[in-house]
């Protein structure tokens, strides 16, 4: 569809504030943001929806209109419903690079207008699926009448006679039908996750079938609007992240039409995921301004100010939150260059939420921050019971992990890993920073360990880590000098910098490509000095204890 079809079609709401001569243009999809670049997730000829989230001062509106022009984005429409009128600033950096510009009313939701193009751009339904697919929409509209994907389930049951689920990449529940048959049990959930990203890692083409307890259902991928398997850059990047739909049918057999139905609903259940991930933006931002603080050693006032803001906006309803902990992930995957935070953010909000709920709610009271490739949450504890013989409790690593270790580990297939690190709990603001540093080295402890899959609390730090200051002098200098004197020496005699090969190595979680590219060095090379510091050490740096015992000798020395 051409952008002067949107513009004359009333019920949208769009009024032209610059790009008259580019109204021809054609639109191929739609997507909604509010990142500050946003160009991992364009593949170009979309039209851009905004509500101006990203914006801070006139200096943001020309970097990132430079991003969507680059990406080859059809045009930019921007909501009036957060600053009121749409900045000059970002007005004046369309007109310079061309990029045809729409406002939005506030009275018209971003979901009205990706529904319409979506319809325009897929073609018309036939006769009766046509109607149900209209009748979806109005039940997806956002306000007192929408239904969410629930609805949309139930219509799907009383219309054509499906029974289908939504569910997220671990395997909870997020919408089901109410109006028929029995739920569908927690266990099969986590098998329909697993068979699904199993199959998304290996390339099989959607939908897939699944046979399950004599029962044959048809998986269909619910992704992001404006993103399709054919403009996916890597699998990777979204694999852990995307819903699925699950259908209680075999869809081996059906018609075009009926495929593309489905497809539709799929596409209408990602407006709903896309405009809560737009509202978990301010969760996601509070996170981010805390994180900085510590990491920045700001005073413990100032971080104290932040919490109270941030309070109330993660527990509603109950006031500053007396207790924090701290939770690290890091998702790594061998041999790609693909940005893990934003990946491992995703994920941890997934895995932060109780298994046993369902609906896409309680992933709202999450706030995860991102920094390179590590996620960081900050979680807020109402309450932390303490156990008899005195330890307080709150999250458990294991825990977490418990019921999504089988459906992840299909999704890391051969070439990924996630660690995970949890802090103990703390009362106020001075205890972040020593919060996030134990996640961390709890963190590190995990990935020591074999698996696909691997967590350490901060329980498990009590014997090392946080002990090692209490360990005496000699006893220190004796087990650093047997195992690191060796390498010093050779380091002096030939330069060969063993000692900081060992740090980065242990760093990267015995990762050869992620060591040999922070290093500057071929992999062969790498392998040579690993090789050597087994040699000069009698140790074996693919076993776990050798690696804990170098790590313990680093962090003492």
């Amino acid at each position: 569809m051409r952008l002067r079809a949107l513009l004359d079609t009333d019920a949208l709401g769009l009024k032209l504030l610059g790009g008259e001569d580019e109204l021809d243009r054609t639109v191929r999809g739609v997507m909604t943001t509010d990142l500050r670049d946003p160009s991992r997730y364009l593949s170009g000829g979309e039209l851009v929806l905004t509500g101006l989230a990203w914006r801070r001062d006139a200096a943001d509106s020309e970097p990132f209109v430079r991003i969507l022009v680059q990406e080859g984005v059809t045009a930019l429409a921007a909501g009036e419903a957060e600053l009121g009128d749409v900045p000059d600033d970002l007005v004046a950096a369309c007109a310079r690079h061309r990029l045809p510009l729409f406002a939005v009313h506030e009275s018209v939701a971003f979901a009205t207008i990706t529904e319409h193009v979506v319809r325009q751009v897929s073609g018309e339904r036939a006769g009766d699926l046509a109607a149900v697919v209209d009748r979806h929409r109005r039940m997806m509209t956002s306000g007192p009448a929408g239904g969410g994907p629930d609805v949309v389930l139930d219509l799907l049951g009383s219309d054509l006679d499906l029974r289908a689920w939504v569910l997220s990449p671990t395997g909870r529940l997020i919408a089901g039908p109410k109006a028929s048959g029995p739920a569908l049990p927690a266990e099969a959930c986590g098998r329909l996750a697993a068979e699904h990203l199993t199959a998304t890692r290996t390339g099989r083409r959607a939908p897939h079938r699944v046979l399950l307890g004599g029962t044959t259902y048809s998986l269909f991928p619910i992704r992001s609007t404006g993103r399709s398997p054919q403009t996916a850059r890597d699998a990777r990047e979204t694999v852990l992240s995307d819903w699925l739909l699950a259908v209680e049918a075999d869809a081996g057999d059906w018609a075009e039409e009926r495929l593309d139905l489905l497809y539709g609903v799929t596409q209408l259940i990602a407006v709903e995921r896309d405009r809560r991930e737009a509202a978990r933006t301010v969760r996601r931002r509070l996170a981010q301004e805390v994180l900085e603080l510590v990491q920045a050693g700001a005073a413990p006032g100032e971080i104290a100010a932040r919490l109270r803001v941030a309070a109330p906006v993660l527990l509603p309803g109950l006031g500053a939150a007396p207790h924090w902990q701290v939770v690290v992930a890091r998702v790594d995957w061998d041999g790609a260059e693909i940005e893990g935070g934003p990946v491992a953010q995703a994920l941890l909000e997934e895995i932060l939420v109780d298994p046993l709920s369902a609906g896409a709610e309680p992933s709202d009271r999450i706030a995860v921050a991102h920094t390179g490739d590590e996620a960081v949450a900050l979680v807020p504890l109402p309450a932390v019971s303490t156990e008899h013989d005195g330890s307080e409790t709150g999250l458990l690593a294991d825990a977490l992990l418990e019921s999504v270790r089988d459906p992840l580990t299909a999704g890391l297939n051969d070439d990924g890993r996630l660690t995970l690190g949890v802090s103990a709990a703390v009362h106020s603001a001075e205890g972040l920073r020593g919060a996030l540093e134990e996640a961390r080295h709890a963190r590190r402890v995990a990935a020591a360990r074999p698996g696909r899959v691997c967590a350490a609390g901060h329980q498990e730090l009590a014997s090392h880590v946080l002990l090692l200051p209490f360990v005496p002098d000699d006893v220190r200098r004796a087990f650093t000098a047997r195992l690191l004197d060796p390498l010093r020496d050779y380091d002096r005699r030939h330069r060969a910098e063993l000692i900081p090969t060992l740090e980065a190595f242990l760093d990267c979680d015995g990762s050869w490509t992620r060591c040999a590219a922070r290093l500057h060095l071929h992999v062969n090379t790498l392998r040579y000095r690993v090789g050597r510091i087994e040699q000069l050490t009698s140790r074996d740096l693919s076993r776990l204890e050798d690696k804990l015992d170098f790590f313990l000798a680093l962090r003492m020395s």
